[in-house]
């Protein structure tokens, strides 16, 4: 059957949680970027040891929106703050459905007076779309999306290349390549450096725990940029991330990238799902993991679920703000390492070399996720005490991880288990081998962020450790 709109695929009937976990999407993949440079080992030491040039210029879309009520706007869509925003500063934007969900998260650049750029995936670029378009504001829309998952062939082109330069070496690699003493930016904040006689605007980040730039400008100049940080790490040992190991780096710094976007229930959110198309990532994006509920709002994240807690600045109206307010007071579950239990891994890769029965689901290495957004449980003697959310292996810490959202109570060094795998023998999605058997994996409850040099090198945002 042919429908218009989200909202008419809802309500034709079926399990909504059924049609997410059997979503023919496949995983969520990061284009066009090669998939090792070197090999992801070693790509995923360079960012703790030397230096990492990370090309995130195809795997985000972008959303500029301009005019006199720009600011005013935004403003209305995020947990933030806007009193401390001004020109060259950036904020982790964190909006929220109408009962207090989160939607997504991105970046939110205020380059310049009245026009802000948010870099992020798709469902928080839909909702600021939808809300842009429907409401009563004077803005202007700027959509550049993300490059296709599978181009196959055809010339890519985006509005920006965005680079990122990040590790112990990376100062010394922007500096060479500027031609000097870089600005002082602090954490957050935007300049400009010189690089290949351009000048180039930048951003103080710090993905890998130690000071770092994310630099951008007009996709078209991206490979003389990259070519002339690239000449002048050579000697600092810079290497070239590919999209294998790309992603992983959250693992070691802490932040869940793809909650699933709370917008399938609530009538206040209605008219998004008539707004959105057949084919957008709210229709088509897909669950996977051991996690099994009818209610698709047992996959929803609040704020305090994802770490979000101290963004939360009740000086504006935004929304979700009175949905929030009453969530304030119950209990919330709080974000997690949990470290894999290393012969359980064993015992599931060593199943794939054994006929007698079907083996354990498959571990993918180093980025294990197979959906668009996981939900693996995790149990104790009490039954259910939380999800993880994202998984995959870190070559500096010898180890399988996942990030993960847990009951305030459970104690950091707690051993819990974790159900790796679907049940009865695997969904429908294409990236589900059919059958597997499910493995319990032991795994103990670690900080986060887990690796030592993000918890003691980030500046006060969303990966400085938490209080668990």
């Amino acid at each position: 059957m042919n429908y218009k709109n989200l909202e008419e695929k809802l309500q034709a009937g079926g399990n909504l949680v059924d049609m997410l976990r059997n979503s023919q999407i496949g995983a969520y993949v990061y284009p066009v970027v090669p998939p090792e440079f070197t090999n992801w080992r070693d790509e995923q030491r360079a960012w703790r040891e030397s230096a990492v040039l990370f090309d995130q210029s195809h795997h985000m879309a972008e959303m500029m929106v301009t005019g006199p009520d720009a600011l005013a706007f935004l403003s209305t869509l995020t947990i933030n703050t806007f009193n401390n925003f001004p020109v060259n500063r950036a904020k982790q934007m964190v909006p929220l459905s109408h009962d207090g969900y989160v939607i997504g998260d991105g970046i939110l650049f205020h380059e310049e007076e009245n026009a802000l750029n948010f870099v992020g995936r798709a469902p928080t670029v839909d909702w600021i779309q939808f809300h842009g378009e429907t409401g009563n504001w004077d803005i202007r829309l700027e959509r550049d999306d993300r490059s296709p998952s599978r181009p196959g062939g055809k010339p890519v082109t985006r509005r920006h290349y965005r680079y990122q330069v990040q590790g112990p070496n990376a100062w010394k690699i922007l500096e060479k390549v500027n031609g000097g003493p870089i600005p002082d930016v602090k954490f957050f904040f935007m300049d400009y450096i010189n690089i290949a006689g351009r000048k180039v605007r930048c951003l103080r980040h710090g993905m890998a725990g130690a000071p770092g730039l994310e630099i951008w400008g007009p996709y078209e100049e991206g490979d003389e940029i990259r070519s002339a940080i690239l000449e002048a790490g050579k000697e600092l040992g810079l290497v070239q991330v590919g999209s294998r190991a790309y992603a992983t780096n959250t693992l070691e710094s802490g932040w869940i990238p793809s909650p699933l976007p709370a917008v399938y229930t609530g009538e206040k959110n209605k008219a998004f799902r008539e707004w959105s198309g057949i084919d957008s990532y709210a229709a088509t994006c897909s669950i996977g993991g051991s996690y099994v509920s009818s209610n698709i709002e047992d996959y929803y994240s609040t704020p305090y679920d994802l770490g979000y807690g101290p963004f939360i600045k009740l000086d504006h109206d935004f929304v979700g703000r009175e949905a929030l307010e009453k969530m304030a007071d119950k209990p919330q579950r709080k974000k997690v390492t949990l470290a894999w239990n290393s012969d359980d891994v064993a015992k599931i890769f060593a199943s794939q070399f054994q006929s007698d029965q079907p083996p354990y689901k498959y571990v993918d290495l180093p980025l294990s996720n197979y959906a668009s957004a996981s939900f693996d449980k995790v149990v104790s003697s009490d039954g259910v005490v939380g999800l993880s959310m994202f998984t995959g292996f870190s070559y500096n810490e010898k180890q399988m991880l996942s990030l993960a959202v847990v009951d305030s109570d459970t104690e950091i060094g707690e051993e819990l288990i974790l159900f790796w795998g679907e049940e009865n023998g695997g969904t429908q999605k294409t990236t589900v081998e059919r059958p597997h058997r499910q493995a319990e994996v032991r795994v103990k409850v670690s900080p986060v962020p887990y690796a030592r040099e993000a918890r003691e090198g980030y500046a006060d945002s969303w990966r400085t450790v938490q209080k668990v």
